[in-house]
């Protein structure tokens, strides 16, 4: 019989994955776009987790919040364990995909017309109103493409998670994990019905998010009709 758990914790952990990535992405590519030194590297540092292997970062991950670091010992002294929890979950999920919001929407901010934000500052706009008035509405499609990306990204890591949350049922086993588990133990119905399940999320989250796109692309395009006389 099939158990629910991993698609209610994947969905759950991906959905606060994708928000916490989409604050923090979009605030780390503002300032990237602003800033004029050690551009290069604090890019390269963002993007890093993009292009390691899922279990580098899960293993840097227990690193950094195992029992035997600093932050870890904290947690351990307040009576709290991060590693092997549902929140480990969140994490991994959080490091994996937030180098793809953050890529997004500096691309995104990167492609405003400079002009306009020139134009912004000397009228004597702040740079504040500048951001919620110019740059964000101006970078929608962008942003709702990394936010589609995010999720997704999200919803199907494994390395990362398997290293530092673990894999236990009802607890941290996501569909990733699911699978994983199904294989090894030779349930090739329960791997197939789980593949199927991320696979067909994956693609009507893709699906719809086109059609978004392409509805308010059609809907630009469209000119109203002038009135006669």
């Amino acid at each position: 019989m099939i158990d629910y758990y991993p698609l209610f914790i994947s969905v759950k952990t991906s959905c606060i994955a994708t928000i916490i990535a989409f604050f923090t992405g979009i605030y780390a590519a503002y300032i990237i776009v602003k800033i004029k030194r050690f551009k290069g590297i604090l890019d390269a540092i963002l993007t890093l987790p993009l292009v390691l292997p899922p279990t580098v970062v899960g293993f840097l991950l227990l690193i950094a919040f195992g029992k035997n670091s600093i932050i870890g010992q904290l947690l351990l002294k307040m009576g709290y364990s991060l590693v092997f929890s549902w929140e480990a979950t969140v994490l991994a999920a959080v490091v994996v995909s937030f180098p793809l919001m953050y890529r997004t929407t500096r691309g995104a901010f990167e492609q405003i017309d400079k002009n306009i934000i020139y134009a912004a500052q000397t009228l004597g706009i702040s740079e504040w109103k500048i951001f919620w008035h110019i740059m964000l509405p101006n970078t929608r499609h962008g942003l709702i493409a990394g936010v589609i990306l995010t999720f997704t990204r999200a919803l199907g890591e494994f390395g990362a998670t398997i290293m530092v949350a673990g894999n236990i049922p009802k607890v941290t086993q996501t569909i990733s994990t699911a699978i994983y588990s199904a294989v090894q133990a030779g349930d090739n119905t329960a791997a197939v019905f789980w593949v199927g399940i991320i696979i067909s999320f994956s693609f009507i989250v893709i699906v719809l998010m086109n059609f978004w796109l392409k509805y308010n692309e059609d809907s630009k395009m469209k000119v109203p009709a002038g009135n006669g006389g």
